[in-house]
């Protein structure tokens, strides 16, 4: 039976830490919706009512394009081990540059993994919980290190280069903001 909450309550937050791997979904009018797999210990929790991801540089821009537009955002988190959970959390996003006023204190906050484009702040607006009992038992075997490896050796010019060539808009042809115009 799913069970709402208007905050991200001690145990929800202890689930989301567990969690190796979440969820992010955005939608812009008239675009296509985007669902995109999330790791690498990039996720961090503010308070009870803000979460917050670090958003590394990858093949599209999709988050950044939609949440300029329709900040709607949700992430969602599965149970994959002992656990038979799935926590979606409701909210609105935005996205934090590194041009912004708050990228160096928000960025403090997190590995300092290469190819780091923008940090999504999400304002919880509620969570739900449902059984998951539909969600298959797997086991995490650790971290690939392909995209931190890519983005190291392409250092801090070649991947401002590939943002500028692949992240400028989304696939729907919507300005992402992750480059200057």
């Amino acid at each position: 039976m799913a069970k709402f909450y208007e905050s991200l309550t001690p145990e929800l937050a202890a689930f989301i830490k567990k969690q190796h791997i979440f969820f992010v979904a955005t939608a812009a009018p008239g675009a296509r919706i985007n669902l995109s797999p999330k790791g690498l210990d990039s996720l961090r929790i503010l308070d009870e009512h803000t979460l917050a991801y670090l958003d590394l540089t990858g093949s599209s821009a999709e988050t950044a394009a939609h949440l300029r537009t329709a900040p709607r955002m949700t992430m969602m988190f599965c149970g994959f081990a002992a656990d038979a959970l799935l926590l979606r959390v409701y909210g609105q996003g935005e996205g934090v540059l590194p041009r912004d006023q708050r990228w160096a204190k928000l960025r403090a906050l997190f590995p300092a993994h290469p190819g780091a484009r923008q940090i999504v702040i999400m304002e919880v607006e509620s969570a739900q919980t449902s059984c998951g009992a539909g969600v298959p038992l797997m086991g995490y075997a650790g971290e690939r290190g392909t995209l931190s490896e890519w983005a190291r050796k392409k250092g801090e010019d070649g991947m401002a280069e590939y943002r500028r060539e692949k992240n400028a808009h989304s696939i729907d042809g919507l300005p992402t903001g992750l480059v200057d115009d």
